[in-house]
């Protein structure tokens, strides 16, 4: 069954009648919790419910069962058993992606619900359970999600029967988890603190059409505003590219943009989000990393950075744009670090950012994304390939 109850219910899950990869009867489960998830009046309430919605429509569910049952010779892909999830609490819907493309590789799983979840999170399980009611029995007897307190007791039990534990969260979170041990031939997939900036081509705004220019704020936008900017992909940073009388022009253009993209969008923020965001500001500006801040509404704050200050990792609140100019792309190479995952594009040619990959001294940036799509999941994420660590192949030589 898929509801909050204590975890000490969860009976851990039969292995009769087993999932397989690719399973249909996960496929044709999941694409009914689509169907739910696109619903008009969720879709408009949630409208992160839509977009995991449409992750998990049936053609996308189709070609991804495809991809687990295609056909080797040589080796045979199963699910890896029993994976347990333990997901932010601060994302609330982002355990479905991840459980979903465990689930689809034919496992059995227990997802722990953070005990702070609620708006969003509560819509997914209400949809889980409705599209539960149809679905063929396999699936009630393989899927878990719980929800407890602290209990080291019980994290430990599901740790030890786990064969995958899947981990996302603040690196001290990731870290105490890590201290409840794995049975010998389990192993850990963690997703911990990530930075994530964006970059704005100067030439290619100011030669954009109206249109582009836009859909371009509309997407910053809801990069910026979904999950209200605390998801490890949200952008904290826009460096603008080009000559400064360009970038100038640029950036009073986009910023015009973005303001009516937030007010046509109903973004809002509260007063206290918006005081919050003053004191981490001024304190970026008091330790000399800031060189100017504007508070244009509440909705919405431009934090400009002093020439060569290492970009804000850390998040200052809803609605912060920190800026800074740079004139090449390949100028922002030598600021990656290997905790910055997205980077959110406008106005780059392909070309250019290839050479901005390769010019990153070691790993940093996983992703490189249009604006719009910095919280667009993916099968592969912050470089892991999640089908492929939801199975395992058993290999044969005839």
């Amino acid at each position: 069954m898929i509801v909050r109850f204590p975890a000490a219910a969860t009976g851990l899950l039969p292995a009769t009648d087993p999932l397989t990869a690719g399973d249909p009867r996960v496929v044709a489960f999941l694409g009914a919790l689509s169907a739910r998830l696109l619903a008009p009046s969720v879709a408009r309430a949630h409208p992160e419910l839509g977009s995991l919605g449409f992750f998990l429509r049936r053609a996308e569910l189709a070609r991804t069962a495809a991809r687990l049952q295609e056909q080797d010779p040589h080796t045979v892909r199963r699910p890896r058993g029993l994976v347990f999830h333990v997901p932010p609490a601060n994302v609330d819907t982002v355990f479905v992606y991840s459980w979903a493309l465990s689930a689809l590789a034919g496992n059995r799983n227990v997802v722990r619900l953070s005990s702070r979840s609620a708006g969003a999170a509560d819509v997914v399980l209400a949809a889980l359970n409705d599209a539960l009611a149809d679905a063929d029995p396999v699936i009630a007897r393989t899927q878990r999600m719980v929800s407890y307190g602290r209990d080291d007791a019980i994290t430990a039990d599901l740790s030890a029967a786990c064969d995958l534990r899947v981990l996302w969260g603040g690196d001290a979170s990731v870290t105490e988890l890590r201290r409840h041990p794995l049975s010998p031939l389990a192993r850990d997939l963690t997703f911990p603190d990530r930075s994530s900036f964006a970059v704005l081509s100067a030439p290619g705004w100011l030669a954009a059409a109206g249109d582009a220019r836009r859909a371009a704020a509309d997407g910053y936008a809801n990069d910026v505003y979904w999950f209200d900017q605390a998801a490890c992909s949200s952008p904290r940073t826009l460096y603008v590219i080009g000559a400064p009388a360009d970038a100038e022009k640029a950036l009073d253009g986009f910023r015009r943009e973005l303001a009516d993209a937030v007010h046509r969008r109903g973004w809002t923020v509260d007063a206290a989000m918006a005081v919050e965001k003053r004191v981490r500001t001024y304190g970026l500006a008091a330790d000399g990393r800031a060189a100017g801040v504007r508070f244009p509404s509440n909705e919405l704050t431009w934090l400009h950075l002093t020439d060569g200050a290492e970009p804000p990792r850390g998040w200052l609140g809803t609605g912060v744009v920190a800026v800074a100019r740079l004139d090449d792309l390949t100028d922002l190479a030598p600021l990656i670090t290997p905790r910055d995952q997205t980077l959110s594009h406008f106005g780059f040619s392909g070309a250019e950012l290839r050479a901005l990959v390769t010019a990153v001294p070691g790993r940093g940036l996983d992703r490189i994304v249009p604006f719009g799509q910095a919280l667009a999941f993916a099968p592969v994420w912050d470089g892991h390939d999640l089908l492929e660590e939801f199975t395992t192949r058993t290999t044969i030589r005839p």
